[in-house]
């Protein structure tokens, strides 16, 4: 959930692992989070795989320092093109269009996406929290439904889900606080909490947080606390017995990065899960999968 969703590999449409390659050359090892797991039910894991393809891709092009705005965003009109049947555009694209209509999950959790990536190709702060939550409503929050939706599960998880999307998106964007603003001069931080504590942009890239920057990454992490809190009875709405020990996976390892952000400086270093964190969040998986119950299994 996030461009979030296992493992340090992807896997492939016949079940096999195998790295998924982005045009940046990140893969779905850079992710934090699964990225189709072994928890996916092998009949929907090339659904899986197609939409991060393309959730990948469209984000590389927005992240490619070397396209202008203009260019970003021609290519980004390219891939929404593609996505309609019958359409020439990117491989991802088209691949990705056949998928929502055979699946019927609805197109905007493809072309949502292309909004918050258009948007990357033209703006670089974010005045208050409630605007970088609003971002996250189309850079993050399509995931959880794609996937859900991919399951059959009601709409009534989309408070829960959108909940744990946002908060993936956060997070991540606190790991990488120095290298968003040094690459593409982006900061994913609220302005007016950056006003407060009076930081400038080269405080985002200094060697380590100021205690200015740090009390504005803690009241992220505290807005990140209450959208976990929210997140937690997801794994419970959901009917699928192989979806819920997916969410399980994933809420674990973002409340483990979460307090990881806590203790830790984003700027001295990547902050990032730990083997044992891993462990721990598969462990959580396979507790659910085996414990969970609902009308129907998967």
């Amino acid at each position: 959930m996030a461009t979030a969703m296992a493992g340090e590999a992807g896997i492939t449409a016949d079940g096999g692992e195998a790295a998924v390659e982005a045009p940046s050359g990140k893969g779905a090892g850079d992710e934090n989070f699964p990225v189709g797991s072994f928890l996916i039910a092998k009949r929907h894991r090339p659904a899986v795989m197609a939409y991060y393809a393309f959730a990948r891709g469209t984000d590389d092009i927005a992240d490619d320092a070397g396209l202008s705005p203009q260019e970003k965003i021609r290519r980004l009109d390219a891939c929404e093109a593609g996505l309609a049947q019958g359409a020439r555009g990117p491989e991802m694209a088209v691949r990705l269009g056949a998928v929502l209509r055979e699946t019927e999950v609805e197109p905007s959790c493809a072309t949502d996406l292309l909004i918050a990536f258009r948007q990357d190709a033209l703006k670089a702060r974010y005045a208050d929290w409630d605007e970088l939550i609003g971002y996250c409503a189309n850079s993050a929050r399509p995931v959880g439904r794609f996937l859900l939706q991919l399951h059959g599960e009601s709409p009534a998880t989309a408070p829960a889900s959108d909940a744990l999307c946002d908060a993936l998106q956060i997070l991540n964007h606190l790991q990488d606080i120095a290298v968003d603003k040094a690459r593409l001069d982006r900061v994913y931080l609220p302005q007016d909490w950056l006003a407060v504590e009076g930081v400038d942009g080269p405080a985002l890239t200094a060697p380590a947080a100021s205690p200015g920057l740090r009390r504005v990454i803690d009241r992220c992490l505290a807005g990140c606390t209450r959208l976990l809190e929210t997140s937690r009875p997801l794994a419970d709405q959901t009917r699928s017995r192989r979806m819920a020990a997916e969410i399980a996976v994933i809420q674990r390892l973002a409340e483990t990065l979460h307090a990881r952000l806590g203790r830790e400086d984003p700027l001295a270093g990547r902050v990032k899960h730990h083997r044992l964190d891993l462990l721990a969040g598969i462990g959580a998986g396979l507790w659910r999968l085996a414990t969970h119950r609902a009308p129907r299994g998967d």
